[in-house]
């Protein structure tokens, strides 16, 4: 029996988004057509069409005689996830024509790498990319030659824009396809202590980069479990991927077989044109759910606190932190995966992986059964594993009792009682806190602030030997208005060595930590934003702020805040990398618990 306030949550959000999710449905069936969409067009536009296509394919697409799947890929090879994609469309290519389809990329789309841009100005292009990827997407989608979608996508921005773009496409069935992560470097402890030892000066930058080096060291995704990851998760969770597929390594063959499974799937699913099974009806007000669900199940990225929001409302589908927060309050927290724990990626996947949180999740009423997938209806399809048995795919029972019951545990004996993720409010307004990795005597701080203007101020404080002491860092104009919502986390190693040095240490801000918080207290997210003239505004150096992650309290405790001017901060000058073009997106962005999104 699936849990009472589950059910009266979903119904909630059933009803305040009937209106919107209506008119959403009715424009998605207007769009469905019964033949292939190809029928439509003239014969100069299927000449344009196919004119670089192989002579097979070239004839299939003119006689309209097979779904032609429509590749979105975000390939690049900067990015080490996406290095995997590169060869990606031609095998695609193959798998379709064995299973009676044409594949074509229809369009690729930016995918920025936040490791590279963290504490660079590029890194306020970050968050708005997501939206430049949905308005890509919808752009490759909008030669309506295409009869199903393959996604190829897996870091922070670049699955929510790609899955916001095609849900505009909601008619057509759709599928994610993972490239999986690199294989496990030196442990997330050892990387942890490199990055404190430079942040002490106790080994030179040469140290610092092999050590980063030998942690993020082959073509695949980060192993931390941060956005990049919890996109996998939710991708699954939510039935768009296969199961168990997150978190196959590349180069493998069982990634190969899972590859060619996904392409089948379409294909057959695109030649069926059955509307239950296209996108706008896998994507329902259950999906979103369980996706929060899942997110707070596994401690997962604060960013889908803004995703999740954003995504949802392009399927015509209303949620907000209200929903996160009262799901989290019965929600326990299941897995331990770096910033939460010492394990990676890798370590939960052979640990028990996807399919062993879902059916635990499952088997306590803990998330929605009844929804549909990429496999067809019920969620009870993604406990099961994938195997190679005779070098053919076969699905198996997945496992029922953890392996390792330090990386992932079961709902009977979770490592907390209320997930790991908290919503935060009072009077200085309402914030995200990713509570997973941080240890209950760091839960709840009673300190002055001290506001700072950039990263690079606390920084140089340290460094002076300026912060050795209990404080709340306070970072306003972080916003997604004032500067795209940039993720400050220089701050991390600098705030975890003074939580060590026994300092009682937080951080407020209305900008983001994303996946990667770690240990120290962060309330993120603020809104209203210091633009808006919130009161992250009005907060000053020596005012005492209590933050109190059990009881979800952001407040100031001179309650004159209220009467104070709010500061301001120009950004009508930011140029550099492009930061320009970006101006208006500032000016019309919505905030952060609304999406942050300007589409």
């Amino acid at each position: 029996m699936l849990n009472k306030k589950i059910e009266d949550i979903t119904n909630r959000i059933i009803l305040r988004s009937e209106l919107k999710r209506k008119l959403y449905l009715s424009q998605m069936l207007s769009q469905f057509n019964k033949e292939f969409s190809r029928a439509h067009l003239n014969c100069g536009n299927l000449a344009h069409a196919a004119a670089g296509s192989e002579s097979k394919d070239k004839a299939a697409l003119e006689k309209n005689i097979v779904p032609n799947l429509a590749i979105i890929t975000a390939y690049n090879d900067m990015l080490s996830a996406h290095k995997t994609f590169e060869h990606y469309p031609e095998n695609i290519r193959k798998f379709a024509s064995q299973y009676n389809a044409v594949a074509q990329v229809a369009g690729a789309v930016p995918a920025m790498c936040d490791g590279v841009t963290q504490g660079q100005a590029g890194m306020e292009l970050s968050l708005f990319s997501r939206d430049v990827i949905s308005l890509s997407t919808a752009i490759g989608l909008s030669h309506n030659m295409f009869d199903g979608v393959l996604c190829l996508g897996i870091c922070d921005k670049i699955v929510p824009g790609l899955l916001i773009g095609a849900l505009k496409f909601g008619h057509l069935p759709t599928a994610f396809v993972p490239g999986g992560p690199m294989q496990s470097g030196i442990s997330n402890e050892e990387k942890s202590k490199i990055r404190q030892d430079f942040a002490e000066g106790k080994i030179d930058r040469a140290a610092l980069l092999k050590g980063e080096s030998d942690s993020y060291h082959s073509p695949g995704t980060c192993t931390f479990y941060g956005t990049a990851n919890s996109n996998q998760m939710l991708m699954e969770v939510m039935g768009l991927q296969l199961p168990g597929s997150s978190f196959v390594n590349p180069n493998t063959r069982l990634r190969e077989l899972l590859n060619e499974e996904v392409v089948k799937i379409i294909a057959q699913t695109a030649i069926k044109k059955s509307f239950d099974a296209t996108l706008c009806n896998l994507i329902n007000e259950k999906t979103i759910v369980n996706g929060i669900i899942g997110l707070l199940a596994t401690g997962g990225s604060t960013n889908h606190t803004i995703h999740l929001i954003a995504i949802a409302k392009a399927a015509g589908i209303l949620i907000n932190w209200d929903d996160f927060s009262e799901l989290s309050e019965i929600i326990p927290l299941l897995t331990k995966v770096y910033p939460n724990g010492v394990a990676d990626v890798n370590h939960f996947h052979a640990a028990g992986g996807m399919g062993f949180v879902i059916n635990t999740l499952l088997e306590n009423g803990l998330l929605h059964k009844d929804v549909n997938t990429i496999l067809g209806f019920g969620l009870d399809r993604y406990t099961k594993e994938s195997k190679i048995k005779e070098n053919k795919l076969v699905w198996e029972e997945g496992q029922k009792k953890s392996l390792n019951e330090t990386i992932i545990r079961g709902v009977s004996d979770p490592f907390q009682a209320i997930s790991g993720i908290r919503m935060m409010k009072g009077n200085i307004g309402r914030a995200v806190m990713k509570t997973s990795a941080v240890e209950s005597n760091h839960m709840i701080i009673e300190a002055e602030a001290i506001v700072f203007d950039e990263q690079e101020d606390l920084i140089k404080a340290f460094k002076n030997n300026e912060l050795n002491k209990d404080f709340i860092a306070v970072f306003p104009f972080q916003g997604p208005k004032q500067n795209g919502m940039p993720e400050l986390h220089q701050l991390t190693p600098t705030l975890t060595i003074l939580q060590k040095r026994g300092f009682k240490v937080g951080l407020i801000t209305d900008g983001r930590m994303s996946g990667a918080s770690g240990k120290v207290p962060a309330a993120i997210h603020v809104v209203p934003e210091a633009r808006d003239g919130g009161m992250i505004s009005k907060i000053q150096t020596g005012d005492v702020i209590v933050l109190n992650a059990k009881t979800g309290e952001l407040n100031c405790l001179d309650h004159q805040i209220i009467n104070r001017l709010a500061r301001t901060k120009d950004n009508s000058n930011v140029f550099g990398l492009g930061r320009e073009l970006f101006f208006n997106m500032r000016a019309l962005v919505s905030s952060s618990e609304e999406g942050a999104s300007f589409l």
